[in-house]
């Protein structure tokens, strides 16, 4: 299931690159949540699970889906647009295990994250930085951007978080529902603001599709079942491996240059990953569902 999420979430970058040539960022995200909706509500009728009972667990979801879609996904598409490189995006979104370690450190003592998985930690970032070096300077950077950067950062981290800490098991439909419906209520008033129209080419809509059935519905619900699953810190560092995914899916889809250095950096990063979740357990108290 790891090895599937990241191979899922890693066409993101791909599917962006599509996208948004014909629709501003927000736009299209309203889109996909929306069609995402619909596509989970069909599957709920069909299926027909347990939701949430609790008032405080539907809110608790929206919550987390506010951070994870509309917050993470908004402040990275956004700020790409406004001309953030790829490469610059994906090393700021690649501090979020660095910043989920130190956080649970913090409070849970130095012991929750051991020596080791602190080594696969910088070691994965250290493999991150080779892969992304080349595009570092591909884009400009300015304080929108990069507070935009951070935003996404911030939510991903945040959002990964409250998940493990508030949301009881629940059934990954529902949960997605909820979620997805937050960051649309959240969205939808930005995107309204969007001046540039969305133009329904055969592009976009292969973009849109790909976005829902496969990186909503597929890459979204995995998180979900891997963040109810597992300890915080080796969830994080699934997101180290996606930069060099998307490097090698950009170098068969686009021929875009593969060096060497990426190729290192890349064993380096999965090293990293290896490392912390090899070493890593579950905190106690932490149930493992």
């Amino acid at each position: 299931m790891p090895a599937l999420f990241v191979l899922i979430w890693s066409t993101g970058f791909v599917v962006a690159r599509y996208g948004m040539l014909y629709a501003p960022p927000l736009s299209f995200l309203c889109l996909r949540y929306l069609l995402s909706m619909l596509a989970f509500a069909v599957w709920l009728g069909l299926a027909r699970p347990r939701w949430p009972q609790r008032r405080e667990q539907w809110l608790h979801l929206a919550v987390t889906g506010v951070f994870m879609h509309a917050g993470y996904l908004g402040g990275v598409w956004v700020a790409v647009k406004g001309g953030l490189s790829a490469g610059m995006a994906a090393l700021i979104v690649g501090l979020q295990p660095v910043l989920t370690a130190l956080w649970l450190s913090s409070r849970q003592g130095a012991s929750h994250v051991s020596r080791t998985q602190w080594s696969g930690l910088l070691l994965g970032l250290a493999g991150l930085l080779m892969v992304v070096w080349r595009k570092l300077g591909a884009g400009e950077v300015n304080g929108w951007t990069l507070m935009l950067g951070v935003l996404a950062l911030l939510s991903i981290t945040t959002g990964t978080l409250y998940q493990k800490h508030f949301v009881a098991p629940t059934d990954v439909r529902a949960a997605n529902f909820i979620q997805l419906l937050g960051a649309f209520i959240v969205s939808l008033p930005f995107a309204l603001l969007e001046s540039e129209p969305v133009q329904f080419q055969p592009p976009m809509l292969a973009a849109l599709a790909w976005s829902v059935l496969v990186l909503t519905l597929g890459g979204s619900s995995l998180l979900f079942m891997l963040i109810q699953r597992g300890a915080a810190t080796q969830v994080s560092s699934l997101m180290y491996l996606v930069p060099p995914s998307t490097a090698l899916m950009a170098w068969f889809l686009f021929d875009e240059n593969l060096s060497l250095l990426v190729v290192a950096g890349f064993v380096l990063t999965a090293a990293g990953v290896a490392l912390v979740v090899r070493f890593g357990t579950a905190p106690a108290g932490t149930p493992t569902h």
